[in-house]
């Protein structure tokens, strides 16, 4: 049987009296896509937040690709291959969008940019990324400044920021965010085919999409896990359609 590439036992959180995360196991199994809801309020983001580094927890293991990484930077977690792509645009804004997947690729290499050459004609970054917004189709947007993309592109390009760090899983908050139905189903179209490259933590409000591409999906309220299954299993579970879904039992 396969190992899980992601795997969060008993991971607790509290920000004062708030238990921000209560006592989460999940795992991510590989080629899967795992989603991961819940209402406003009820610790999604900041379990990512624990998962690539940028909280720690106050306990609980995360074990990634067989390693514990509770204890590490998210530097060092994307090194390692967990990659990240954010619920709040991070981009470099005066960059253009090929300029801000360069920052990745040259991130991955390990290297500094060559000050001493214009770094727009290196090749060894230039190439990678030019490849990797041809993936998410903005090869004819490269040289437009992040802050002139339309939301839907800056979704692209912070897809396209996460695969060129070459990661073996994705941790995805809401990247459906802010897009309209067009772009939802091509993002949703986008993501299904990605999991052959690595699997997907999605945490995500649209049901559709949810529904649509999800192996299994955990559901999260008041930082606690209080389902797993198939969609499926998720639909007709009662507790998960009084708690989340707004239905009747």
């Amino acid at each position: 049987m396969a190992e899980p590439v992601l795997e969060i036992r008993d991971l607790k959180k509290t920000f004062g009296a708030l238990k921000a995360t209560d006592g989460v196991s999940l795992d991510l199994m590989p080629g899967e896509i795992h989603a991961l809801i819940g209402p406003n309020g009820a610790g999604k983001s900041t379990l990512i937040h624990q998962l690539s580094g940028s909280f720690r927890p106050d306990s609980g293991t995360i074990t990634f690709l067989g390693q514990d990484i509770a204890g590490l930077d998210m530097a060092a977690r994307a090194r390692l291959g967990l990659g990240r792509s954010f619920q709040i645009s991070s981009l470099a804004q005066e960059f253009s969008a090929l300029r801000n997947v360069m920052l990745a690729v040259q991130a991955r290499q390990g290297t500094s940019f060559r000050f001493f050459r214009p770094v727009m004609s290196d090749k060894s970054l230039t190439e990678p990324a030019m490849a990797m917004l041809k993936r998410v189709g903005l090869a004819e947007r490269a040289h437009v400044p992040a802050a002139e993309l339309s939301h839907g592109e800056r979704r692209q390009l912070e897809i396209a920021i996460a695969l060129a760090l070459g990661p073996k899983a994705f941790l995805f908050d809401e990247p459906m965010a802010g897009m309209g139905p067009e772009g939802s189903k091509a993002l949703t179209k986008f993501l299904d085919g990605l999991r052959q490259q690595a699997p997907i933590l999605l945490v995500e409000h649209d049901m559709d999409a949810v529904f649509a591409l999800a192996d299994r999906i955990s559901v999260l309220v008041y930082g606690r896990v209080i389902a797993t299954g198939t969609v499926d299993d998720i639909r007709n579970d009662p507790e998960v359609r009084r708690a989340y879904l707004g239905e009747a039992a």
